[in-house]
């Protein structure tokens, strides 16, 4: 028996050596590559996803509206803001990291993200008071040039940061006396909301430090009919609306801000039923001059609410020239838009339900629906 087993063994020897001469050989290391994303188009939208079921996993989506196709991702952390540089190359991200995942030692930084790549260049390390703050293009924010980055500090003091972006350098701090956000203009200068309605201008030297200071008189009333921190680029500065649907256009192109009179989104029967709401308030194409915004039905503390029409605007007359209901499309309520400025705009719309709609924003045709683009989508910006 035991005879039998050695034949087996010496027979099968042979087998196996042919085998292994057989084989295939090793594949090749293989070699990581970084794709470069195609030319940038007017019609590409950034989308925020605040991803509220996981929050210390925000993620921002690179959205490609004539394709309908996700052409990348950034990863941001938690309670994330972003921003976009003044050329559209770059992606900043200010963020927040727990040495445990939800717990632990608290690292705040700024990361930068290559647009062409989507890549990480660098960062900044901030001081641990960054704002955790609701979406907002003025958590932090560009100077007009790029020199600086502003970034939103709370402790609950508030203050600003102003950082080097190209040193990766934090250059100092400035003090607000309880007023929030930055808000950019002119060379270097930051604006700031204060509680009492009025308008914190700071204006800054070649270095970053502080030159002087302005506080504008109230134009909204904080205890009758706040204002959304959601201000909307405009073509000469921004355009904030109030809760109850009053327009506030701030012109920053002097040496400090100007106030335009205060008109209305709803008329007639409209009023005190009708008003804006969502996490992202508005659009504007600047060159048209048109104002988007989403509204519903609803009272007091519903300002959250998303938008069950879209209502378009003409800034100059203060007119309405459409509304766009979303319930025909099986849309529920917009709780971000965002316009492109191209000549041919497009209008991208987020949803409750996390769906993606693209309109021509000149007419209002529905033109594509992306379901279930993220979990929560909170804001949109477009290059």
């Amino acid at each position: 028996m035991r005879s039998a087993h050695l034949f087996c063994a010496a027979l099968s020897w042979p087998l196996l050596a042919a085998h292994a001469l057989a084989a295939p050989p090793p594949l090749p290391a293989e070699r990581l590559t970084v794709e470069r994303l195609p030319p940038r188009s007017p019609h590409w939208v950034y989308l925020y996803d605040y991803v509220f079921d996981n929050e210390i996993d925000a993620r921002v989506y690179l959205f490609d509206g004539d394709s309908h196709r996700r052409l990348g991702q950034i990863g941001a952390g938690f309670y994330a803001s972003i921003n976009l540089s003044p050329d559209g190359g770059t992606t900043a991200v200010a963020s927040t990291y727990f040495a445990r995942g939800s717990r632990g030692a608290r690292t705040d930084v700024v990361e930068f993200t290559d647009n062409s790549t989507l890549t990480v260049t660098h960062e900044i390390l901030l001081p641990s008071k960054r704002a955790l703050s609701v979406s907002s293009l003025f958590n932090i924010a560009y100077s007009a040039d790029g020199r600086f980055l502003y970034a939103a500090y709370m402790t609950p003091a508030a203050s600003f940061g102003v950082l080097d972006p190209a040193a990766g350098t934090v250059l100092g701090e400035i003090d607000t006396t309880g007023c929030v956000a930055v808000i950019p203009s002119g060379r270097y200068r930051v604006s700031s909301l204060c509680e009492s309605g009025r308008l914190l201008t700071v204006s800054l030297d070649a270095q970053g430090h502080e030159l002087a200071r302005a506080m504008s008189e109230p134009f909204f009333d904080a205890d009758q009919d706040p204002v959304f921190v959601q201000g909307i680029p405009s073509a000469h500065g921004n355009v904030f609306l109030s809760f109850l649907g009053q327009v506030h256009e701030i012109d920053f192109s002097g040496a400090q801000p100007t106030f335009s009179a205060p008109w209305s989104l709803v008329e007639g029967a409209e009023k005190g039923h009708w008003r804006p709401g969502a996490n992202q308030v508005g659009a504007i194409h600047r060159e048209l001059g048109r104002l988007y915004v989403p509204m519903h039905e609803g009272g007091e503390g519903t300002h959250k609410d998303g938008g069950t029409e879209i209502w378009v605007f003409d800034l100059a007359s203060h007119r309405r020239l459409a509304r766009w209901p979303l319930k025909v499309h099986g849309l529920s309520r917009a709780t971000a838009i965002q316009v492109s400025q191209d000549p041919a705009p497009i209008l991208f719309a987020a949803t409750e339900t996390a769906d993606l709609a693209v309109f021509d924003a000149l007419t209002g045709r529905l033109r594509h629906i992306t379901r279930h683009v993220a979990q929560t989508p909170w804001m949109l910006l477009n290059p």
